[in-house]
């Protein structure tokens, strides 16, 4: 996969992706695609360390790469009552965390997104 970037993509999540691992860089360029398709009109900056993903200038979704994976961030996640995100946090936010490219439910992560919009 190739990070497409878009319109409000600031380019620092190319490099931020970039600085990844091979393994890490594959599943960070998968998700900013799908973030960037799915969150027509969203700003995109690489906020508190990680690619964030911004509808109004509120967070919708950002993505920061652990030692277990590459952590997906919901920041109204727990309110989609959607499989596959767990709690994160003490407010409503709710995550999801991939391992590898192939980890990465494109439909799942796009309803995700489509809650993640409508909630905002």
């Amino acid at each position: 996969m190739v990070f497409l970037g878009g319109a409000g993509m600031d380019h620092a999540i190319g490099d931020y992706n970039a600085a990844q691992g091979p393994d890490r860089a594959a599943v960070c360029d998968r998700l900013a695609d799908l973030l960037t398709e799915g969150l027509p009109g969203a700003e995109a900056k690489v906020w508190h360390g990680g690619p964030v993903w911004f509808l109004a200038g509120n967070p919708i979704a950002g993505y920061w790469v652990r030692k277990t994976g590459v952590q997906l961030l919901f920041w109204s996640g727990q309110d989609f009552d959607e499989a596959g995100l767990r709690p994160e946090g003490k407010f409503r936010a709710a995550e999801a965390v991939f391992g590898s490219v192939d980890a990465v439910d494109e439909h799942r992560v796009q309803g995700w997104q489509a809650k993640a919009a409508v909630i905002q």
